[in-house]
């Protein structure tokens, strides 16, 4: 029996295992930064399992992705040349198709759409910015953003809450959250008073999240040196929208050195119940559960996965987890526990460089 025959008898089998993902609604989106490709994978919704299906060739280096709440759309960072790209994202197969290419700055960092849709925000590592362009019914972007701020060194992540009043931007080189009031009409942000917050020394903020009640807004803090490496808690007052750091942990094993480990990515299950960071330099994921009466961090797991885990994504069902891996160009899955622990599930090659990852479903 010839490869190629068998690889598709396998595609039959779990089509048919499964027959959801047979109508190509779930994916998996990786960009490949050096060879300028996003990478399709079709995402079997009950197991897990990643079947590879397409490649998309980029005009420049593809970073960050994300994706429109109904996953018709994917918003792609072009690091090489300082743009932003949107894609039409096909239900049935995944495959992308360029809308458009704008101006961003330079080294766009992060990328978050509103709650509405209809803006998207960007965060420049380089730039020192944060910027607000706009986003059309077909998801085109507006030439020009309709909001462009300077911020502080290093700007890496960017948080909203569900209210769609408020926006978060955190820096590793500034140490320091910017606090912003936003207006979801005309796509405008307003400094809050404070304008940031100021992180504990050498923390470094990189990625903030924010929890589905508002409450709370969590911290991925980069600074290798710091013993409090790993991820701080910042509770949110309802009222003045304002930040105030409450708790820091440690996302490495007590005997590890910190000054070999950055972290990276950190993101919430959707219902809040579970934080997880990237360790690059241990190369693992850390997995805390949240108190959801305080917001207080408990770790309990610390996973090894890939080489240099920059990016990884959690399914919108909160079932599944996706690491890239940047040095070893491959994803790895895990499912998650009901007590948050990862269980390993299989490794896929995705290829050189595997910068982000996004999971995406997409609505017909």
């Amino acid at each position: 029996m010839s490869r190629i025959v068998w690889m598709l008898q396998v595609v039959v089998l779990l089509l048919l295992m499964n027959p959801g993902a047979a109508q190509g609604d779930s994916f998996v989106f990786v960009s490949l930064l050096q060879e300028r490709k996003i990478i399709t994978f079709q995402r079997m919704v009950d197991s897990g399992e990643l079947l590879r299906t397409e490649v998309t060739e980029c005009s420049a280096e593809p970073a960050y992705l994300t994706a429109s709440k109904d996953g018709r759309v994917l918003f792609v960072s072009y690091r090489s040349s300082g743009q932003l790209a949107a894609f039409s994202v096909d239900a049935s197969t995944g495959k992308l198709n360029l809308i458009n290419v704008v101006e961003g700055g330079e080294d766009p960092a992060f990328l978050l759409l509103d709650r509405t849709g209809r803006f998207l925000l960007t965060a420049y590592y380089v730039s020192n910015k944060v910027t607000v362009h706009r986003v059309d019914a077909e998801g085109s972007l507006s030439e020009k953003p309709v909001c462009s701020l300077p911020t502080a060194a290093n700007a890496h992540g960017v948080a909203l809450d569900s209210k769609n009043r408020s926006v978060y931007v955190s820096h590793t080189g500034a140490n320091r959250i910017d606090q912003f009031g936003f207006d979801q009409e005309t796509g405008i942000l307003t400094p809050l008073d404070p304008p940031f917050v100021t992180a504990d020394a050498i923390q470094n903020p990189r990625h903030i999240v924010m929890h589905p009640s508002d409450r709370w807004a969590y911290c991925s803090n980069e600074a290798g040196g710091s013993k409090e490496d790993g991820a701080s808690l910042y509770a949110r007052d309802s009222k003045t929208m304002r930040l105030t750091q409450e708790q820091s942990v440690l996302s490495l094993p007590e005997t590890f050195d910190a000054n070999e480990n950055s972290t990276a990515e950190c993101l919430l299950t959707p219902d809040g119940s579970f934080l997880y960071v990237a360790n690059r330099g241990h190369n693992s994921v850390a997995g805390f559960s949240v108190n959801q009466s305080n917001g207080r961090l408990t770790r309990v797991s610390i996973t090894p996965t890939e080489a240099v885990p920059r990016s990884f994504t959690i399914s919108p069902d909160g079932r599944h987890l996706y690491v890239a891996g940047e040095a070893s160009g491959r994803v790895a899955s895990y499912a998650i526990q009901s007590n948050g622990e990862l269980k390993p599930l299989a490794v896929m090659d995705s290829g050189p460089i595997s910068w982000a990852i996004v999971a995406v479903d997409v609505n017909r």
